[in-house]
């Protein structure tokens, strides 16, 4: 088995993973410590190092909120257990695992950004345990990046220093991370030029990001984005800052360090990681994506519905029961006002979708109420499907039955132990129904990390259920609920008068603007 590695900046050994065919290597610097004066800057080269680097245990996570044990929040009861993990600045370190018996094997690689908002997450999250997938003959890269205010902060002092790379560097450390894999995973037994990325979440969206990034030409052949497209939809549904220029950062960075007693970038630079943090924590604010200009040119969402985007094959998807989008309307009369405001003309057709002649509020806006990832999702795919890119899209649902004493659904993340295949490691009663389901989902994602097509064989020798690219004739995809089950109706009228009604009003607003 592969045990040691020489990599650009030393070597590196690895510890057999529970299944002894995979070798695990944890803990490994693709970038100098974010620290000191590297901090708010682009990832620096790794310092060569001597002897061997022993890569048994994950690096420090990154300044993030502690994390405090509360069982009546789902997340905590999920995923984060564990008050006492190591935490640190210097944490631009990502993790291996590969099935590889040498180098020059030329398997495929996975790419993964973790999810949680962009303030918070990790790579040791138990549900991101490599080891199932590399079974299936690929390579897999968890990367660790900044976040928060670490990651996020904007400055004219930053700008004036790096106008290369003014913003975003936890976007840069993806990127970073992902570059350091071009140029080393041979060594693991990967192809440098089979790489996916992929995320969830934040992560997702962190993806969508990388795809939209004009400095990523050629640095990966795929993508997968889990539960991480949004867009706005009903007037009021809370969504994250999605349009931040650089000015406005700025202007946010320049409040930060006047909150936390600073008027300079130097001394910014010099205060405590953790001062920085509690500080942060008290402020409030959400630090995220930035349209700087250089890496990111705009809106990633929007920039991938125009065709500016890397025309690689794309599996996305969500859950069925994640970020419902419904109508903020209080009365019946508010609810028609929303309906001609959104959709002038069509308004009568939308109020008769949404029963509104029973003049019973509540069941208009059940019937309005969408998945807004899913609807994310559906004007993505249109928007591919109409410019005649070519490229694949793979949407799925998942929609499986979730035991535990908390009936929870198909929470927000919940899918990650099944395409990870991580079952075993949760508190969660899951039963045999589940395992299966589980296997066919990270065969699904194995094969198309390998070719850009998720169809292959079962584990049991049986062909998978034929998951066909999703497009706008035949928008239907793949439901992952007692099992894999190719979906052979179109989505709901109400989904489908949502997704028409997006480029209609996207046709009348280019309209406006020429004239």
């Amino acid at each position: 088995m592969l045990r040691e590695v020489r990599v650009e900046s030393g070597i590196v050994q690895g510890l057999p993973a529970a299944d002894p065919r995979i070798t695990s290597f944890k803990g490994i610097p693709f970038a100098a410590p974010p620290v000191g004066e590297n901090r708010w800057r682009a990832p620096q080269p790794v310092p060569h190092w001597e002897g061997k680097l022993k890569a048994f245990d994950f690096a420090p996570i990154s300044m993030q909120a502690p994390t405090v044990i509360d069982v009546n929040n789902i997340y905590t009861r999920e995923w984060s257990v564990d008050p006492d993990l190591p935490m640190d600045e210097d944490c631009l370190y990502l993790n291996v695992w590969t099935p590889a018996h040498s180098s020059g094997e030329k398997l495929p690689v996975f790419v993964w950004y973790f999810g949680g908002g962009l303030q918070v997450g990790h790579t040791a999250e138990m549900e991101f345990d490599g080891e199932r997938i590399a079974r299936r003959g690929v390579v897999v890269v968890t990367v660790n990046y900044r976040l928060n205010v670490f990651g996020f902060l904007s400055h004219a002092e930053i700008t004036a220093e790096s106008p290369g790379a003014p913003a975003n560097f936890g976007h840069l450390d993806q990127q970073a991370g992902t570059q350091w894999v071009k140029r080393n995973i041979a060594a693991f037994g990967g192809d440098p030029d089979q790489i996916t990325i992929g995320g969830q979440s934040a992560g997702g969206a962190s993806v969508m990001s990388q795809l939209t990034s004009p400095q990523n030409e050629g640095l990966f052949q795929r993508a997968v984005v889990m539960s991480g497209v949004f867009t706005p939809l009903y007037p009021g549904n809370a969504m994250p800052p999605l349009d931040r220029t650089l000015r406005q950062a700025e202007a946010e960075g320049a409040a930060f360090f006047e909150f936390i007693g600073v008027s300079t970038l130097e001394e910014a630079r010099k205060l405590d990681a953790v001062y920085i943090r509690d500080k942060m924590l008290e402020y409030g604010h959400f630090w995220g994506t930035v349209i700087d200009q250089v890496y990111c040119p705009g809106n990633p969402y929007d920039l991938f519905l125009k065709g500016q985007h890397h025309k690689v094959p794309v599996m996305l998807g969500n859950t069925s029961s994640e970020f419902m989008s419904a109508p903020g309307a209080g009365t019946v009369e508010e609810f028609r006002a929303m309906a001609v405001e959104m959709f002038g003309g069509e308004a009568e057709v939308y109020l008769k979708l949404c029963a509104f002649d029973t003049g019973n509020l509540e069941e208009m806006i059940q019937k309005a109420s969408v998945n807004n990832i899913e609807y994310a999702a559906r004007v993505a795919i249109k928007a591919n499907s109409d410019s005649g890119s070519g490229v694949p899209m793979y949407y799925y649902n998942f929609d499986a039955d979730i035991p535990g004493w908390d009936d929870p659904g198909t929470f927000h993340s919940v899918d990650l132990w099944f395409h990870f295949e991580t079952l075993a490691k949760c508190w969660r009663p899951f039963v045999g129904k589940h395992y299966d389901l589980a296997r066919q989902m990270c065969n699904y994602l194995a094969y198309f990390i390998g070719t850009g097509d998720p169809n292959g064989k079962d584990s049991t020798g049986e062909e998978l259920p034929l998951w066909k690219p999703c497009t706008p004739e035949m928008p239907y995809g793949m439901v992952f609920a007692d099992q894999a089950v190719p979906m052979e109706e179109p989505p709901g009228e109400v989904m489908q008068f949502l997704v028409e009604q997006y480029f209609n009003r996207q046709a009348i607003h280019t309209e406006r603007n020429e004239r």
